[in-house]
């Protein structure tokens, strides 16, 4: 396995970082935050003019064909600076999706838009622990009448269109529905990003609205790819978090002498930069399977990848934020941001506990360690 980014990847990772870099003071965040829905739409525009929302969509399109690589090379830098923008679920949940599984019309529809960011398309895949999907459709005729709640949409408010996925008799179905179809309604998330909740009940789905594949096979590979995109984010915010808790304990004295020569101090923050380093891992790991189309092994990774997400990156994100002692409750101070997404991020898409299920249910089918690749 070659973890190493190429030229391309080392030119999307630095393009990323001076975009965030530039736009996402704590000042501008804390405005986001309150004035702005948790959405920032002039990076939204700015992302979308500089090619970053479809690095990784083919060129048929409008894409850059860059892979998983790309996803997570764009992530950790968005994850670095906490910057508003709902990335992981518009090109996991959304995008991909539609381009892989869309029909031509849906296609034509939705991705121009999405691509140039002026209509952005969000989506939803939680599933409930035992598996099943909040979302129902009754047979009416020749489509189905929805009922459920979702509480937690990513970016429901600013959205035009969200991708769903809801039971039917005859097995799972996923529909890109336009959000003027629900009732969609602003809620506070953990990170204080856009999102709301979305009632769809009573909502007709026409065959016109359904994605032209399975809908099992959908929610499969899209959960796998959002894992390894969570994953992402995570990086960049454990990274970045360790890296601001050095800084800080480096500078700040007590009794005389730097905070960060106590030795608890250091073994602490070496912990959670350890932590850090091991969702990294895993999640390149995950992404190395997908872009090699490996997607058995794809969906193992990503469970790893999200578990250490949830355990590890949790753990790192709770260290940082002791380590800055007081301050840390500061909202004034950045640290508290990188608390707060580290918590968002370990339990979307399942909790430790809920992805140690999944992954258990498929030991029996994974290639034991130590036998040859």
């Amino acid at each position: 396995m070659d973890f190493q980014l190429d030229d391309d990847l080392r030119e999307v990772a630095d393009l990323a970082a001076k975009i965030f870099a530039d736009r996402c003071d704590s000042a501008h965040l804390r405005t986001v935050e309150q004035t702005q829905g948790g959405f920032d739409r002039d990076l939204w525009r700015l992302l979308a003019d500089s090619g970053l929302l479809g690095l990784t969509l083919s060129e048929e399109h409008g894409g850059a064909g860059l892979g998983a690589g790309a996803l997570l090379a764009l992530l950790e830098q968005q994850g670095r600076r906490t910057a508003p923008v709902p990335l992981w679920a518009v090109i996991t949940c959304g995008a991909e999706p539609l381009a892989g599984h869309g029909t031509p019309e849906q296609q034509a529809r939705w991705l121009p838009g999405l691509l140039d960011g002026t209509t952005p398309v969000t989506g939803h895949f939680e599933v409930a622990a035992d598996g099943t999907l909040p979302l129902h459709g009754r047979p009416d005729g020749d489509g189905w009448v929805l009922s459920g709640v979702l509480d937690l949409v990513v970016a429901a408010p600013v959205a035009a269109a969200v991708v769903l996925p809801f039971a039917t008799p005859d097995g799972p179905r996923v529909a890109v529905l336009a959000t003027d179809r629900l009732r969609v309604e602003a809620v506070r998330a953990t990170d204080n990003c856009s999102a709301g909740s979305l009632d769809a009940g009573g909502v007709r789905v026409g065959a016109e609205d359904l994605l032209a594949v399975d809908g099992a096979t959908i929610i499969d590979r899209t959960r796998t790819r959002a894992r390894v995109a969570l994953a992402a984010l995570a990086t960049g915010v454990g990274a970045e978090a360790v890296a601001m808790t050095a800084a800080y304990t480096s500078r700040r004295l007590q009794f005389d002498r730097p905070l960060s020569t106590n030795q608890a101090v250091a073994l602490r923050a070496a912990d959670a930069h350890l932590d850090a380093e091991r969702v990294r891992l895993t999640a390149l790991k995950a992404a190395w399977h997908l872009d090699r189309g490996e997607h058995a092994e794809a969906r193992a990774a990503s469970l790893v990848a999200k578990w250490w997400t949830a355990t590890g990156g949790l753990r790192a994100v709770h260290a940082t934020q002791h380590l800055h002692g007081g301050i840390g409750a500061d909202l004034d101070y950045p640290i508290h941001r990188y608390f707060l997404w580290g918590r968002q991020l370990a339990f979307t898409l399942g909790s430790a506990g809920a992805v140690e299920t999944e992954l258990g249910d498929l030991l029996a089918d994974l290639t034991p360690i130590g036998a040859p690749a």
